[in-house]
């Protein structure tokens, strides 16, 4: 992060000139009770509370949001808990409220959502808006239902299959939000195509689950756990080990690599071709530092980070304080900067150091092997598929330097795997045979 320079007009930090903001309407309010969500138990930081974002507040992140950035587009973001409980009515008036205080600027439209709650008027007006969807769906039904589920422990998949029916029968823009956990954490090709396949979805989004427990507590829920989970020095058996988490990526690669380059587009992908290209990742897991990735309360507290919803990284609220001078505080930047400043020596002389930088903060808390604290739970995953993904990410982001598309891979990949043997390894690193794996009938399919 670049040094926070100074506004000549009243000295006061300019900050910088857009960041991400993940505004949650409805605290962690949600109509789901998902077994592994970290959130739900924020609801305890607000005791009393309604869970609804008043207009007041409303106003205020949209006008704010609007004049802090200093770029020509501007994303308004939308998450939970489980955003749609606010109603239709308080979505048109974010609408509404974007266009008075746009002044100039293009303003985007997010929402991520589990859903549940989206029929023909939900999409009908995201579509006329002009809304990216996220949708959450962790595969085929069975996987969903695992942990998926609603406060009578009943499995959502068919309503959340509905809601997504309803966005593609209006041509809504969407992507896929799958977390990865015990019940899917083996099946990378199975839940990629069903998502590629089934839900017709172009953009996925992959993300571990971790649950931080201590040796000696057995919650089943998170009505069980403690309020403020970045602690504790082991996981639950629900969570994604991280040899399970790279052989769940390296899985998938070795499909879209083959054939969907080009054609869908996985964020994890995105981003680890942009540090091999030396481009900027676009997110803050693989970037050098982070601190622009800030999320609010629905009665307008601003937090450090969407997994840092807990009082000490409470920044202030944006009715007391500007958001601009939260967003540019000095505390704000030195949360970025210990991303880079905490990294133990270990990560520090990693060969693949330039496209992890050591992952997101909330996951280290393990010991790298001479003992030193602060390595990230996911390091061994991280390690395989950064290692696996070494020469095909480098061939891309040379057709890229030369104005060429990456999608060309394709066909390199095509010539050699006809001249392979169908009893060779195969080339994910499974150990089972080409014919039985990623060289198996469908697999690279023409769709």
């Amino acid at each position: 992060m670049a040094t926070t320079p100074a506004d000549p007009a009243g000295g006061v930090p300019a900050g910088p000139p857009g960041f991400h903001l993940l505004a949650k309407p409805t605290g962690a309010i949600c109509n789901l009770d998902c077994a592994y969500c970290f959130f739900l138990s924020k609801e305890m930081l607000y005791p009393g509370s309604r869970f609804r974002m008043a207009d007041e507040v409303l106003e205020a992140y949209i006008r704010q949001l609007l004049e802090a950035h200093r770029t020509p587009e501007v994303t308004v973001n939308w998450q939970g808990g489980e955003p749609t409980l606010m109603g239709l009515d308080f979505f048109r008036r974010s609408v509404e409220l974007a266009r008075l205080h746009a002044n100039g600027k293009q303003v985007q439209f997010t929402i991520q959502t589990n859903g549940t709650l989206l029929d023909d008027d939900w999409a009908a007006f995201l579509a006329e808006e002009g809304f990216l969807v996220g949708i959450s769906v962790d595969g085929p039904p069975e996987v969903h239902d695992a942990f998926r589920v609603d406060k009578g422990g009943k499995g959502s998949f068919e309503r959340v299959l509905r809601g997504l029916d309803a966005l593609r029968a209006r041509g809504v823009e969407f992507n896929t939000l799958t977390t990865l956990h015990s019940a899917n954490a083996g099946r990378g090709v199975e839940v990629y195509r069903y998502l590629r396949d089934e839900c017709g979805s172009r953009f996925h989004q992959y993300i571990p689950i971790i649950e931080r427990v201590e040796e000696t507590e057995s919650w089943t829920s998170w009505r069980d756990r403690p309020l403020y989970t970045q602690t504790g020095s082991t996981v639950s058996s629900r969570s994604i080990t991280a040899e399970q988490y790279g052989r769940f990526l390296i899985e998938v690669f070795e499909e879209w690599v083959r054939r969907d380059v080009g054609e869908v587009f996985v964020q994890m992908f995105d981003v680890a071709l942009a540090n091999w290209a030396g481009e900027p990742p676009g997110l803050c897991i693989h970037s050098e530092t982070c601190g622009l990735a800030l999320a609010l309360e629905h009665t307008g507290d601003l937090y450090c980070c969407d997994h840092f919803v807990e009082p000490e990284y409470r920044l202030g609220n944006i009715l007391q304080t500007p958001m601009a001078e939260l967003v540019a505080s000095e505390r704000q930047r030195q949360f970025g900067l210990d991303k880079r400043e905490t990294l133990p020596n270990y990560c520090l002389q990693c060969d693949v150091r330039f496209a992890c930088h050591g992952g997101c903060p909330k996951d280290r808390f393990i010991e790298t092997p001479d003992g030193e604290p602060g390595l990230n739970f996911l390091c061994a995953g991280y390690k395989e598929f950064f290692h696996h993904v070494d020469r095909p990410m480098r061939i891309m982001s040379a057709l890229l330097a030369r104005n060429r598309a990456p999608s060309e891979i394709v066909q390199l990949y095509a010539a050699e795997d006809a001249a392979r043997s169908r009893n060779d390894p195969c080339t994910c690193g499974s150990g089972r045979k080409w014919k039985h794996c990623h060289g198996a009938a469908g697999v690279t399919r023409s769709r």
